[in-house]
């Protein structure tokens, strides 16, 4: 009789698994894959831990490439972007920061205006010369790596133009829903 009802239970315990299956039973978006995903940044004018052109340093018209990305992780509500040199000789420099970058948008064009603010909206942070807007790659000597590192957010940020680096990631901390990356080298 015990063994006739527990193949019972374990028969019901089977069918419910497989109804609950067959349902589509779906996760809060919160616990969702997409969350902390990686997506694709690349830029038309170098590739993956390949030269800057000079154009875009401080040898040539120092203007910021464009940038490119795409799959986009769900829930985005804005996007930020920090470009940093870790080969400095007096540790990781700061070469642009900018920050509520709409969440329609899936890139950057040559060149974006210094402006505190954007004519879309995004707010430009301070470099590590204490400026707003880009400042490109500078090495006082031999090749170094410039890492652009765009982070999807689920939020737009309150805060002020002209805040640093380390603010923006203590601010996004906990509102990063995906980050991509794009490395370059320069040589002087």
């Amino acid at each position: 009789m015990f063994r006739a009802r527990f193949s019972l239970c374990l028969l019901l315990l089977l069918i419910a698994i497989l109804i609950v299956g067959c349902a589509g039973l779906q996760l809060p978006e919160d616990l969702s894959i997409g969350a902390g995903d990686t997506f694709p940044l690349m830029s038309p004018v170098f590739t993956q831990d390949q030269t800057i052109p000079q154009k875009y340093t401080c040898d040539g018209d120092d203007i910021s490439p464009p940038l490119e990305w795409s799959d986009q992780p769900r829930r985005t509500e804005s996007y930020a972007i920090i470009m940093e040199d870790p080969d400095a000789p007096t540790g990781t420099w700061i070469h642009w920061v900018l920050f509520n970058i709409p969440a329609s948008s899936l890139s950057l064009p040559e060149a974006v205006p210094l402006d505190p603010q954007l004519a879309d909206g995004s707010l430009h942070g301070k470099n590590s010369w204490r400026w707003l807007g880009y400042g490109g790659p500078c090495p006082p000597s031999g090749t170094h790596r410039y890492v652009f590192t765009l982070y999807a957010l689920d939020t737009m940020l309150d805060l002020p133009v002209g805040i640093t680096a380390e603010e923006l990631l203590q601010a996004i901390d906990g509102h990063v829903r995906g980050q991509a990356e794009l490395t370059g080298t320069y040589t002087r």
